[in-house]
């Protein structure tokens, strides 16, 4: 069956998104710089909240590269400590290539739990190049717009990438409920939302009811 991942960024967008009909949250702080990870403070507020499966973000800086790897891996511990058990991380060296060695580095925190590799992959090098290596690593899901410039303009590799399972795809980046059909006739079984369920934008909340308007998309 299909899933649809909203972003949240607080308890009060959890809620909405599960009453709404969300089959899963990706929990992030700072949109402003793309979404970086939340404080565990965050994590638990959500966790009580809610009772969807909550994956939360491993980032600390704009961009594809760790700010502080020694420090994401720590915030990456005290998560585990909290309570979570999927996470959504993804980086790429100064060729544009998967970082391997980095993405290992952190995921030795993370043994026995379930992960996204993130929009890395729409910003490597090559994206097909890119999928292959990111198979061996052990994600579950890889979150994708299929190009830099999202989905618009990705949609075609979107297709090709979804025959190419596992991991699951997650279309996400500028995706539109005009996609949908599309991209479900294609194979697609992931869909990620953000902005596109707060009708105020990032400087508001998420609304139930454009959540339960995307669930009903995907029936």
């Amino acid at each position: 069956m299909p899933i649809l991942e909203v972003i949240a960024l607080t308890a009060k967008d959890a809620e909405a998104a599960q009453e709404g009909g969300a089959h899963r949250l990706e929990l992030v702080a700072d949109m402003a710089s793309d979404g970086l990870t939340p404080s565990v403070a965050t994590f638990k507020e959500v966790q009580q909240a809610v009772d969807l499966p909550i994956r939360v973000m491993l980032r600390d800086a704009r961009g594809f590269a760790p700010g502080n790897l020694k420090q994401l891996r720590r915030q990456a511990w005290e998560l585990r400590e909290a309570g979570a058990t999927e996470f959504v991380l993804g980086f790429l060296d100064a060729e544009d290539e998967i970082d391997e060695g980095v993405t290992l580095n952190l995921l030795a925190e993370l043994e026995g739990c379930a992960w996204t590799f993130h929009r890395a992959l729409d910003n490597s090098a090559d994206i097909f190049r890119s999928w292959a290596v990111v198979q061996t690593l052990g994600c579950d899901t890889v979150l994708a717009a299929g190009s830099a410039k999202g989905v618009d303009d990705g949609i075609g590799n979107l297709k090709k990438l979804a025959l190419q399972s596992p991991p699951a795809l997650l279309v996400g980046g500028g995706l539109q409920q005009r996609h949908v059909a599309e991209l479900l006739a294609a194979g697609v079984t992931g869909f990620h939302v953000g902005s596109a369920v707060r009708p105020e934008g990032w400087a508001g909340p998420v609304a139930a009811a454009s959540v339960r308007e995307w669930v009903n998309r995907l029936v």
